[in-house]
């Protein structure tokens, strides 16, 4: 393997490990700031290493020892004398003493909850909408701030704030950086849902800006759905999120006329519909369906749905919509709700 494809092999293999690395650093240190410095000096090191040596059998297991590592130098460094960070420096020396192989162990029974525990406290409802978005972002997704500001139209200073402000915010709430549990672990994740849905609805239908869409947000939203199911692959209203999102980013190619504007769905040629995404989508939502999910995102997938399975309006089953409008009012009351179930074909519905 030459230099440069030693390299590009060290930038694709950190793309996937990061927001793993992090989590579960962060879930020792309590600190997203710390645990993102850690997991860029392992990237440094590996890029010197890798270099000589290769790329090693279990990279990620590799790039998480040298990161443990490298935060027992630096507690032992600062002095810190403090009994919690005594116990993180200990836990941490017994976990830099395993073997390769039992540290690989640990990261993958770990995974799930280590990301999740990222996940909920990104998205903790101590933070903003906003504020939540930019952190997600930036710590699960892997933008920066300059490709984050850029997405939503913002400065890089305002969105650097936001996440400065939303760490901080974490730091003095003393977050465990856990999957929480029981009721606390169901209202927690309707703020995750909001959050992955508040990023895909900017791209989808941009709030400010010239750009009426922004696809590059859609993917990332959907992404992070993708990534959510498979943590939590038991939630009928992860699975209809992502089942919305897919299906309805299915259309993003047919949405822009050629004056510029948005088409309706009756406007829109079905032909440039994405049949992949549409197929995703309502494999997710048989998923959905099979673990008995009746919540609104299930509904609204549900909803989508009916759209992506016509093959022209002509061919939409308004009556099942009509059906699925009343009970997505009961679970979700709002005026566009009561609106919208009538029953009577919505030609006028925006895509």
């Amino acid at each position: 393997m030459t230099a440069g494809e030693t390299h590009q092999a060290i930038e694709a293999i950190f793309r996937i490990e990061r927001a793993r690395l992090i989590a579960g650093l962060a879930r020792l240190v309590r600190n997203v700031d710390l645990a993102e410095e850690l997991v860029q000096d392992a990237l440094v090191i590996a890029l010197s290493e890798w270099s000589r040596t290769g790329v090693p059998a279990n990279p990620g297991a590799w790039l998480m020892t040298v990161a443990k590592r490298r935060a027992i130098d630096a507690i032992r460094r600062d002095k810190m004398r403090e009994r919690k960070h005594e116990e993180i420096a200990r836990e941490l020396d017994g976990e830099c003493d395993r073997t390769a192989e039992g540290n690989e162990m640990a990261m993958n029974d770990d995974l799930g909850d280590e990301l999740l525990g990222l996940i909920f406290t990104a998205c903790h409802p101590i933070l903003s909408a906003d504020a939540r978005a930019a952190l997600t972002l930036r710590v699960i997704g892997g933008l920066t701030t300059d490709e984050i500001a850029r997405a939503f139209l913002s400065s890089e200073v305002t969105i650097a704030q936001r996440i400065v402000g939303a760490k901080r915010t974490i730091g003095k709430a003393g977050l465990s950086f856990e999957v929480p549990r029981g009721a606390e672990r169901a209202e927690r994740l309707s703020s995750v849902l909001e959050v992955i849905y508040l990023i895909f609805n900017e791209g989808y239908a941009a709030t400010a800006g010239d750009d009426l869409v922004r696809p590059g947000l859609c993917l990332e939203a959907q992404r992070l759905g993708r990534m959510l199911a498979g943590l939590m692959a038991e939630d009928a209203e992860v699975f209809g999120l992502l089942a919305l999102m897919e299906i309805q980013a299915s259309r993003l190619p047919a949405r822009i006329g050629p004056d510029g504007a948005l088409l309706t769905l009756t406007e829109q040629n079905r032909a440039r519909w994405d049949q992949l995404l549409i197929r995703r989508g309502l494999d997710a939502l048989a998923r959905a369906e099979a673990l008995g999910g009746d919540g609104p995102y299930v509904l609204q997938a549900a909803l989508a749905a009916c759209h992506a399975r016509a093959r022209s309006p002509a061919d939409t089953d308004w009556p099942r919509i009509a059906a699925l409008y009343d009970r997505l009012r009961a679970v979700m009351p709002s005026p566009v709700v009561d609106l919208k179930s009538s029953g009577r074909p919505q030609h006028g519905l925006r895509a």
